[in-house]
């Protein structure tokens, strides 16, 4: 497996009581692989803040707001189309994730710890992809 194209492991271990803020930023290169990897024209910026915070059952709450600045290619013309997106998500991680025997439907997902560690940059491209407007059209297109 290769690794993230924005990677920001944070170990866990070292999370105390108190809330964790962490600013972060793509670089050039980062925003480059990680436009190719959502094909989008081009990734001008892309940036987020991320909050960390232990919850109840030894979990890790993910807090964050992501913005970018982005082009894609609009579907019907292929003309370039810039865009902006900025999100807000939440996201659950725990060290014993539920092996699907029992579903809650109402049931908050868990996202499993890797090696103890909540890798910030990848959850964040994650969001980002669910964010772009898949079909992106131009308003005159």
């Amino acid at each position: 497996m290769n690794a993230p194209e924005f990677s920001r492991p944070i170990d866990v271990a070292l999370l105390g009581a108190a809330e964790a803020h962490y600013d972060i930023a793509a670089t050039e290169a980062e925003r480059l692989a990680l436009s190719k990897r959502f094909d989008l024209v081009s990734l001008d910026r892309f940036d987020a803040h991320v909050t960390l915070r232990r919850v109840a059952g030894g979990m890790i709450r993910l807090s964050a707001s992501l913005a970018a600045d982005l082009v894609q290619a609009d579907v019907a013309t292929l003309e370039p189309l810039p865009g902006h997106v900025e999100d807000d998500f939440t996201l659950l991680f725990g060290a014993g994730v539920d092996d699907g025997s029992t579903i809650d439907p109402n049931a908050e997902l868990v996202e499993p710890l890797d090696d103890g560690h909540i890798d910030i940059g990848e959850a964040v491209a994650q969001q980002l992809s669910l964010a772009i407007d898949p079909y992106p059209r131009a308003p005159a297109a």
